[in-house]
C-alpha cells in the first residue's frame, strides 16, 4: 500500500510556483502589485532580456522590517488580511504565495528599508535557500530583483519564448497596472532603453491615450455611469477607430486587470450593430462595484473574477457604453492630416490642360510633307497667335465647365456656420456629397450615410419588437446537444422566446424547436440553436440571437437606404446632411465604417502649398 507523507517545503513551493509564476510577466504582475498595495507614488521596473536574466522592481512604499522581510517569505503570510474577510478584500494582493513562490524558482534579492527607519535589511534567496541576510543601504521603500527565473528548473525554461514575447508580454502588464492607478507614477526600461514613463497624479483619459494609443485622445468617448451601488468609467473608442484583434480592450474591476468573458461579451454586445463582427473596439473600461458583490479568489493569478448578479453587470455596461457612444452625434475618427491630404491626391478624370511647351512643340513638329532634318519655321507674331487662339479654345472647352456649386457663393459663409456638417455644394460620381462647412470640407459617402439613418429609424419605430414574432414550424425539429447545453437552453426558455425562439427540452440531450423568429425566415434551425447554445456556454446570455437580429436590422436598413450611384438634387443632399446631424452614432455606418471625412482648411492650403 503507498505511504502518504507530507511534501518537503521547498516542493511544496515549486508546485506553488506553477500556478502562480508562469512566465516573467507573471512575477512581474505580483511584484507591481505588491508595491501598489504599500501604499507606493512612484515605482520603477527594469527588466534584461524580456526578464529572463533580471526583474527589478522598486518603490518608495511603507518599506519592511527584517522580521517582516522574513515572514513575507513564508507561504500564506500576507499583511492584506488583517480581520480574514477574504469576501471583502480591496488589495491587488492577497494569497501571499508570491514571494515564497518566486524565491523557489529564482535567485531573489529583497532590499526594504521602512520611512521612520535609518537603516534597510537585505535577505537574497537563491532557489529556496537563504544565502544573504543583512543590513543594506538604500532609500525609504523596497526594491525586489529577480534573477535566473527558472535556472535550476530546466524543464520549465525550455517552454518560455524568446526573450523579445516575454518582454511585450512584461510590457503589457505595467500599461494595464499604470492605467488601472492614474495617481501613481511609472517608469519601464529594458535593457537600458525607457519604454514607458508616465507621471503620478495624471487624469485617467490622459492616462489612458498615452498608453493604449493616441487616438484616443480625439477618437474617443469618455464614460462616466452609475447605477445603484455600480460605477463605470473610462475611455471608449469610436467605432470608426477599430483594430482586427481584441488585444486593445482593457478591463478592469476594482482596479484590478482583469480578463473575464462576461465583460468581454457585453462590449461585443454595445458594438453589435456598429462594427463588423471581425473588427474590434478600442477601450479601457473601469467598473467599481462594493467588494461582496465579486469573488476575485477564482485563480492564483487573479486575472479571472465571477460577479454575484452578472445579468446586472452585463446591462449596465451594454447600457451605459450605448448612451456614451450615441452621445458622440455624428462625431467620427478622421484620419491624420498627411493621410487625410494623400487620400485626395489621385489622377484626375478630366483630361489635364494642354502646356505652353506642348503647343510650341507642335509649331516646330516636322511637317510630313517637308525632310526629316527641316522643320517648317513661321513668323513669331503667327505662333504667339495661334498659340493664344488654342488656349483660349481651351478655356472654353475644358475649363468653362460647371464648378459644382450647387447653390451661390455669396450665401456659403452664412450658412456653412448654421450646421456641423455644412451645406452641400455638390456630388462627386453619384457617390459623395461635397459639403462646405465653417472650418473645411466635408465629403460624405451617402450610402453608409443614410444606411445608418435607415437602421435608428427601423429601431425608434420599434421594430425589434416586430422583428420578435415567431414563425411556427409544421413539424417541430429535434436538436440534439450535449447535456450541459440542453441544461443551459433550458434555464433560458423564456428568454429566448421572447426573441421568437420557441423551445422545449426532449429529453436529456435534445432539444424540441416549435418556433423561430420570423424575420429569419428559412434559416437552419439546428445551427441557430447550437449557436445559441455555444453562446450561452462563452458567454452566459443569449447575446449571438439578438446579434443575429440586429444583422436582419442592418440588412433591412442596407437595402432600404440610398444607393451609390444614384443623382440627388440639392435639397435632398442637405436633408441627408441635417438628418446625419440629429441622429446618434451618424459618423459610422452600420459596419463601423465612416460616413464622413473632413479636410480642414489648413490642410487645403497645405495642399496648395499656401502654409
Amino acid at each position: 500500500m503507498p505511504t502518504i507523507r507530507r511534501l518537503p517545503e521547498h516542493l511544496v513551493n515549486r508546485i506553488a510556483a506553477g500556478e502562480v509564476v508562469e512566465r516573467p510577466a507573471s512575477a512581474l504582475k505580483e511584484l507591481v502589485e505588491n508595491a501598489i498595495d504599500a501604499g507606493s507614488t512612484q515605482i520603477t521596473v527594469r527588466l534584461s532580456a524580456g526578464g529572463l536574466d533580471l526583474i527589478e522592481v522598486t518603490d518608495d512604499g511603507c518599506g519592511m522590517v527584517p522580521d517582516q522581510i522574513a515572514l513575507a517569505l513564508e507561504r500564506h503570510a500576507t499583511s492584506k488580511l488583517p480581520d480574514e474577510h477574504i469576501e471583502l478584500v480591496a488589495t491587488l494582493g492577497f494569497r501571499g504565495e508570491a514571494l515564497p513562490s518566486i524565491g523557489s524558482v529564482a535567485r531573489l534579492t529583497i532590499e526594504s528599508r521602512p520611512h521612520e527607519s535609518e537603516e534597510g535589511w537585505k535577505r537574497v534567496v537563491d532557489h529556496g535557500i537563504v544565502t544573504v541576510d543583512s543590513p543594506a543601504a538604500l532609500p525609504p521603500g523596497t526594491r525586489i530583483r529577480v534573477e535566473d527565473l527558472f535556472g535550476k528548473v530546466p524543464a520549465r525554461r525550455k517552454f518560455l519564448r524568446s526573450a523579445r514575447s516575454e518582454y511585450a508580454a512584461c510590457q503589457d502588464v505595467v500599461r494595464r497596472l499604470a492605467m488601472a492607478r492614474p495617481d501613481i507614477g511609472f517608469v519601464l526600461e529594458h535593457d537600458g532603453r525607457r519604454a514607458i514613463a508616465v507621471q503620478p497624479r495624471e487624469e485617467l483619459a490622459s492616462r489612458v491615450a498615452r498608453l493604449v494609443a493616441r487616438e484616443l485622445a480625439d477618437d474617443g468617448v469618455l464614460i462616466d455611469a452609475e447605477r445603484g451601488s455600480a460605477r463605470l468609467t473610462g475611455v471608449a473608442g469610436l467605432p470608426t477607430y477599430n483594430r482586427g484583434v481584441a488585444d486593445h480592450q482593457y478591463l478592469f474591476v476594482n482596479g484590478r486587470p482583469v480578463k473575464d468573458r462576461l465583460l468581454v461579451g457585453a462590449v461585443r454586445g454595445a458594438y453589435s450593430d456598429m462594427l463588423a463582427r471581425d473588427r474590434h473596439a478600442v477601450l479601457a473600461l473601469f467598473l467599481d462595484i462594493p467588494p461582496e458583490e465579486v469573488d476575485v479568489n477564482v485563480h492564483p493569478a487573479k486575472t479571472e473574477v465571477r460577479f454575484r448578479d452578472p445579468a446586472f453587470i452585463r446591462g449596465f455596461l451594454v447600457g451605459a457604453l450605448r448612451h456614451a457612444l450615441e452621445s458622440s452625434g455624428q462625431r467620427s475618427a478622421q484620419p491624420a492630416s498627411a493621410a487625410a491630404m494623400g487620400m485626395w491626391q489621385v489622377e484626375p478624370v478630366a483630361a489635364p490642360a494642354p502646356s505652353l511647351g506642348s503647343l510650341f512643340a507642335r509649331e516646330y513638329a516636322p511637317s510630313s510633307s517637308s525632310s526629316p532634318a527641316r522643320s517648317e519655321f513661321r513668323p513669331a507674331a503667327d505662333r504667339v497667335s495661334e498659340t493664344g487662339a488654342a488656349w483660349r479654345s481651351y478655356e472654353e472647352q475644358v475649363m468653362a465647365q460647371p464648378s459644382g456649386r450647387a447653390e451661390p457663393a455669396s450665401e456659403a459663409a452664412d450658412e456653412a456656420l448654421k450646421y456641423p456638417l455644412g451645406v452641400a455644394r455638390g456630388q462627386v460620381a453619384e457617390t459623395y456629397i461635397v459639403a462646405e462647412a465653417a472650418d473645411g470640407l466635408v465629403i460624405v459617402d451617402q450610402h453608409a450615410a443614410h444606411e445608418r439613418l435607415v437602421l435608428e429609424r427601423l429601431k425608434a419605430a420599434g421594430a425589434e419588437d416586430a422583428m420578435s414574432r415567431s414563425q411556427a414550424l409544421l413539424l417541430p425539429e429535434v436538436v440534439e446537444l450535449g447535456e450541459a447545453a440542453c441544461d443551459a437552453l433550458e434555464e433560458k426558455i423564456a428568454d429566448l422566446a421572447q426573441f421568437g425562439l420557441a423551445l422545449e427540452r426532449f429529453g436529456p440531450g435534445a432539444m424540441l424547436v416549435r418556433a423561430v423568429p420570423s424575420v429569419l425566415g428559412k434559416s437552419d434551425v439546428h445551427a441557430l440553436v447550437r449557436d445559441v447554445a455555444d453562446d450561452l456556454a462563452k458567454n452566459g446570455d443569449a447575446l449571438l440571437l439578438g446579434e443575429k437580429l440586429e444583422l436582419v436590422l442592418a440588412t433591412m436598413a442596407c437595402h432600404g437606404s440610398v444607393r451609390a450611384g444614384r443623382s440627388l438634387s440639392v435639397a435632398e443632399m442637405n436633408a441627408l446632411l441635417r438628418e446625419m446631424e440629429r441622429t446618434p452614432r451618424s459618423g459610422q455606418c452600420n459596419h463601423g465604417r465612416p460616413t464622413w471625412v473632413k479636410l480642414a482648411h489648413q490642410d487645403i492650403e497645405k495642399l496648395f502649398g499656401r502654409k
